[in-house]
């Protein structure tokens, strides 16, 4: 029997270990999509203790809380500190198979030394260790970044934002580690929204554009991307329900458009067509800057109606969406292929169904740059060793698996890089028994090329940030 957790935890054959430890283990983090407050980083933020450092804004941990009948109070309510750290002390036992129990592990042994495992009996020892911890020193957000080997951080930011800390962070000289913003459209983009009309006032303010027409909503977004420029955004990223392709004309945009302005309801016909205009518009534009194009779909957002109301949106009610026309996504590429148009672009779907499809459909439109159009890490749901395994292999079966970019953090936390280690483990696993079977040659050169590339080095070239590969 293996040890609980040991090194070479997931590592299951002595190639798949060799990958890991010479090539992977050491190589660095460029977090090119996450959720994380550049303030906190600016300001240097200290957590007081690891409630709020691991639980705060984890809508991961907290589903799995309410699964094990915790009391809300105990999640995201009034409940201590020190309470809501032993609700989930208590339900981490029961989460055998799930990836929230390796990632707790390998953060509480990788930042806090922690060599046991987690649950009532040992809460309060680790409570104490974990706050005894994050008191050094080194426990900073700058410093969990640094010990973490990130390089680049690329934030989520809305294109009213001031970008203020972002502007602080580059004159910063004491923090290397470049930290930029990523352009966001959804509210612009969520005319169906109630809070629609509101925020077209202040996008209005803020471009110097007063929206009433289609073409004045292109050219107050123009304005802000040309902002976002200046601070060095080469990553935009939409959350859409679905990639579709509803195509209208100016005028039928221009009705949509004052009917959202007016806060009267909009079909889903309507609000199809208006996103489909969205979305050329947006991939015409970044295509022109030479931005990358992220698209997270396949999400149906926001259920339990009564949670809803009570906690709001991004609180642990999201699910699967079994709605994702994949013939729509390859019109939509088509649309723009016509004049050549397509920028780089990362297509995510949060529907595992959908592998084979994205597979298929990106190997249309490669052309120009090796992996143009990518394939996105297993997303959300999909990040555990099941789900980053079979959209590995989907994708190595159905395209240029050298290419790939890599694992992304998308988090709201600053230990979840350890996530990094959890692919980079799954990756030389794969790897590793394509070797030891006979399906792929030991090539020790070409797999160090192949692991670095995938942890690190294509996304270095891929987005082109300043940034060395590393050899």
């Amino acid at each position: 029997m293996k040890a609980f957790m040991d090194k070479e935890f997931l590592l299951s054959s002595g190639t798949a270990k060799t990958l890991y430890h010479d090539f992977a283990e050491h190589m660095p983090i460029l977090d090119y999509h996450c959720h994380i407050n550049p303030q906190e980083i600016f300001e240097n933020r200290r957590f007081d203790n690891i409630t709020q450092v691991w639980l705060g804004g984890d809508h991961y941990k907290w589903r799995q809380m309410r699964s094990n009948g915790v009391d809300e109070a105990y999640i995201t309510g009034n409940g201590t500190d020190r309470e809501k750290f032993q609700a989930w002390a208590e339900t981490m036992p029961k989460l055998i198979g799930n990836p929230l129990y390796h990632w707790s592990h390998l953060e509480l042994r990788n930042y806090f030394g922690f060599q046991g495992y987690l649950n009532g009996d040992t809460a309060e020892e680790v409570w104490n260790l974990c706050n005894s911890k994050l008191q050094e020193n080194s426990m900073t957000v700058r410093d969990l970044i640094k010990q973490s080997n990130v390089t680049l951080i690329c934030t989520t930011d809305d294109p009213a934002d001031t970008l203020e800390w972002h502007q602080k962070l580059a004159e910063d000289k004491t923090f290397d580690v470049q930290v930029l913003p990523a352009w966001r459209p959804d509210k612009a983009m969520g005319i169906e929204k109630p809070a629609f009309a509101a925020y077209m006032n202040v996008l209005s303010q803020v471009s110097g554009v007063k929206i009433t027409t289609f073409a004045a909503l292109k050219e107050a977004l123009k304005k802000r991307m040309e902002f976002f420029a200046s601070m060095g955004c080469r990553v935009s990223d939409h959350g859409l329900e679905y990639v579709m392709y509803v195509p209208a004309k100016e005028a039928e945009l221009d009705a949509i458009l004052a009917k959202g302005l007016e806060g009267q309801a909009i079909s889903k016909e309507e609000e199809r067509k208006f996103k489909t205009a969205f979305m050329l518009f947006s991939a015409r534009q970044y295509n022109r800057m030479g931005w990358i194009m992220q698209i997270h779909y396949g999400c149906k957002r926001d259920n339990n109606a009564y949670m809803f109301k009570k906690l709001g949106a991004d609180t642990g009610f999201d699910c699967i969406s079994s709605y994702t026309p994949s013939a729509q996504t390859a019109d939509f590429l088509n649309a723009l292929s016509t004049n050549n148009e397509i920028p780089k672009t990362i297509l995510y779907s949060l529907n595992p169904n959908d592998n084979a499809a994205i597979g298929t459909i990106i190997g249309c439109f490669q052309e120009g740059f090796p992996g143009k159009i990518q394939q996105g890490c297993a997303w959300w749901f999909n990040d555990h060793k099941a789900g980053m395994t079979e959209q590995m292999v989907s994708l190595a079966n159905l395209g240029c698996f050298g290419n790939f970019i890599g694992m992304l953090t998308d988090s709201r936390s600053f230990l979840s890089y350890t996530r990094h280690e959890y692919f980079r483990r799954i990756l030389c696993d794969i790897l590793g028994s394509w070797v030891e079977n006979g399906e792929y040659p030991d090539d020790r050169k070409a797999l160090e090329t192949l692991v670095k590339d995938i942890c690190y080095n294509n996304a270095v070239r891929y987005f082109g940030f300043k940034l060395d590969e590393v050899n």
